[in-house]
């Protein structure tokens, strides 16, 4: 029998969820429309505003014909595969034009949501970083954005668009993607029990072992390290965006427990893609 209050709480969530990937996309929307430097560099990466916006534009009509049930290949899940797609994909779309992509960005995003909206949330999909299910990937899309979204804002002078109600939105993909991006290498011989949450915010799990990472739902029994993020912290560490000391130094990270040290070398663990 279905828990009446658990179904209103989800589809309160969906809802959220909905609304958050409309604002943002129309939040990047508002940054290109204002007509930047399309050749202008992202700092910190090689793309130009330009390709940054046109990757958005790409990913978010992938996204959309995904959750209208279609399949579409794209790498094999491997960062490299993926940086060698968006590569493939950018060559074949020259469109660099920043007004023309933001309506395009958001007429993909608007296309996702119609798309979503006749489907369950629990319904499986196969995406670039593996199956999942629609929910999931309409997480995957919002925390895309908002990365891709943070780095234009940053390459034009304007404020980012990710706060702690999008963050929130983006953890059913985060802690679903954190084990299936871990480096190998990096990890290779490492061992660590993790005890990871946002500040005022959800607590979790990770267990990292022999190269690959577990993500628990509840933080586990024991943990060498408790680390907690203030939000936008934790995401822009999630995403290679920022740095372990660089968010201590600010006062955005606490870590404690038997081995605290092990929280700076907590990200290396993964490879975003």
């Amino acid at each position: 029998m279905t828990d009446p209050t658990a179904a209103t709480a989800a589809t309160a969530a969906s809802d959220r969820l909905t609304e958050a990937l409309l604002a943002t996309a129309e939040d990047i929307a508002a940054l290109l429309r204002a007509r930047p430097d399309a050749a202008a560099r992202i700092p910190g990466a090689t793309w130009s505003v330009g390709e940054a916006a046109a990757h958005l534009a790409l990913a978010n009509r992938l996204m959309a014909e995904l959750a209208a049930g279609l399949e579409r290949p794209y790498g094999d899940g491997t960062p490299g595969s993926l940086a060698a797609a968006n590569a493939e994909s950018l060559e074949a779309y020259p469109e660099r034009d920043p007004v023309v992509l933001a309506d395009e960005i958001v007429r993909h995003t608007a296309a996702f949501v119609a798309a979503a909206a006749g489907r369950a949330a629990e319904e499986p999909v196969l995406t670039p970083l593996g199956p999942m299910d629609l929910g999931t990937l309409a997480s995957y899309l919002l925390t895309h954005m908002l990365g891709h979204g943070y780095d234009l804002a940053r390459a034009v002078g304007r404020p980012h668009m990710i706060d702690r109600e999008r963050v929130e939105l983006s953890l059913p993909f985060l802690l679903t993607a954190m084990g299936r991006v871990v480096d190998p290498g990096a990890a290779a011989g490492r061992r660590g029990r993790y005890a990871l949450g946002l500040r005022g915010g959800r607590r979790f799990g990770v267990v990292i072992e022999d190269g690959a990472a577990t993500v628990l739902p509840q933080p586990p029994e024991r943990a060498d390290c408790t680390i907690v993020a203030e939000h936008v912290t934790f995401f822009l560490i999630a995403l290679g965006r920022c740095t372990p000391w660089r968010a201590v130094a600010r006062g955005g990270i606490l870590a404690w427990g038997r081995r605290p040290w092990m929280a700076f070398g907590f990200p290396t663990h993964f490879k975003a893609p």
